[in-house]
């Protein structure tokens, strides 16, 4: 009873009836993703001794610790006298009665070539690595490998994200979408997860999709795009920082707009990379001088560019009273701020720039900035995408001293 999987899955996480090509499901984090697909394929090879499954995942390590070893992957929902035997240098799980699962990795796209499956599951499709068009190579190659039996099928299970392979599938006509939010799941989930992922988040529109399963729409005449940010989105940074400046956008009083505060390093291989996300909502002017200084202090930047626009001398005097040898630089904006970030956009198109992690509030701004002047995005103004602009011009645009090596 334990293993009797319609017994216990909600109505939404069993597979859709009649004749099919494409399962898509598209859910918040922790909605039961990864248990639905181990489930689907374990009902597939017990039910045809012939099938032949390609288990796709953004990497081979992801489809051996999280299709198949993971909590909810395919040996730990097997019942003991049912359960596959895993074969690691063959990247194959066999079950005993013949039906045999292959794992692929979709930043190797050429792996699909040639191979031939009645089914396949791919798992976090929106993660897929999309460099020099992988993902879609890695998806079209499985797709012309789907070849064996009379009715060869696929499930993919994401997270969404605007990403251009997610945003094909979901024009797809052919393909049955299945949408949950995390919170259907809340009965086998830890209650302080739930909160704590929603207080990361807060009202950002990240949220949204995150824990909504949502697709995050872009606006007409975005300077950035949900995709455009993914495409520039990395876990680490890949080089050393050469230089490191906090960018610093002040409130014009304490109940006003928040004060934007953004770290951006420039990495010697002159790339910049977006840090951390340091801003303070509705701060007196000593609390958001002491967040500057203590965000210089902990990633010991090299300088602090803020705008001095509002309030001009007294932008100095508060942040020096902060700290007395903060490396200030004071910038007076001369245009708009969707006028400011044109050439700063075009850098993010150009690959020049990343995001080491999620700033969920400050990426909301920056895809509220349009092109003509107008801003569309949460809050009264960009106070975060504000101090990001001005970190990323003082390091890529206009730097005015040359790297030096240094270890954080």
């Amino acid at each position: 009873m334990a293993y009797d999987w319609p017994l216990w899955a909600r109505a939404n996480q069993l597979p859709p009836k009649g004749d099919w090509r494409l399962w898509l499901v598209m859910a918040g984090r922790g909605f039961g993703k990864t248990r639905m697909g181990s489930e689907w394929v374990r009902m597939v090879a017990q039910s045809d001794p012939m099938a032949r499954i390609a288990l796709v995942a953004a990497s081979l390590g992801e489809a051996r610790s999280v299709m198949v070893e993971g909590e909810s992957g395919i040996l730990a929902c097997s019942p003991p006298r049912r359960r596959p035997r895993f074969e690691p240098s063959l990247r194959r799980l066999v079950w005993p009665h013949g039906a045999v699962a292959t794992l692929y990795s979709a930043a190797e796209p050429d792996s699909l070539r040639g191979p031939q499956h009645s089914h396949a599951w791919c798992d976090e499709i929106a993660k897929w690595d999309n460099s020099a068009s992988r993902a879609e190579l890695a998806w079209d190659n499985m797709l012309m490998g789907l070849r064996l039996g009379e009715k060869p099928q696929a499930m993919a299970t994401t997270t969404p994200r605007a990403v251009p392979l997610l945003t094909r599938l979901l024009k797809d006509e052919d393909a049955i979408v299945t949408r949950g939010r995390t919170k259907d799941n809340r009965a086998n989930l830890p209650e302080r997860f739930i909160r704590e992922t929603r207080a990361s988040l807060g009202s950002a529109l990240l949220a949204r999709q995150e824990l909504d399963g949502e697709m995050l729409l872009d606006h007409a005449g975005a300077l950035w795009t949900r995709a455009l940010i993914e495409s520039c989105r990395e876990a680490f940074p890949a080089a050393p920082p050469a230089r490191m400046v906090v960018g610093v956008d002040p409130p014009a009083s304490a109940e006003g707009d928040a004060c934007g505060i953004v770290v951006v390093a420039l990495g010697q291989d002159g790339i910049a990379r977006v840090l951390a996300d340091a801003s303070v909502t509705r701060p007196s002017p000593e609390r958001w001088a002491r967040a500057v200084a203590e965000t210089v202090a902990l990633w010991n930047a090299d300088r602090v560019v803020a705008e001095a626009n509002q309030g001009g001398a007294m932008v100095e005097s508060v942040l020096r009273a902060a700290s007395i040898a903060l490396p200030l630089r004071l910038v007076h904006a001369t245009c708009g701020k969707s006028a400011r970030a044109e050439p700063v956009a075009a850098l993010y198109e150009a690959g020049r720039v990343r995001h080491c992690g999620q700033f969920a509030a400050l990426e909301d701004e920056l895809c509220g900035l349009i092109t003509g002047g107008a801003y569309q995005g949460p809050g009264r103004s960009p106070d975060r995408a504000d101090a990001a602009v001005w970190a990323l011009t003082e390091l890529m645009l206009h730097p005015n001293a040359g790297p030096r090596v240094r270890d954080l």
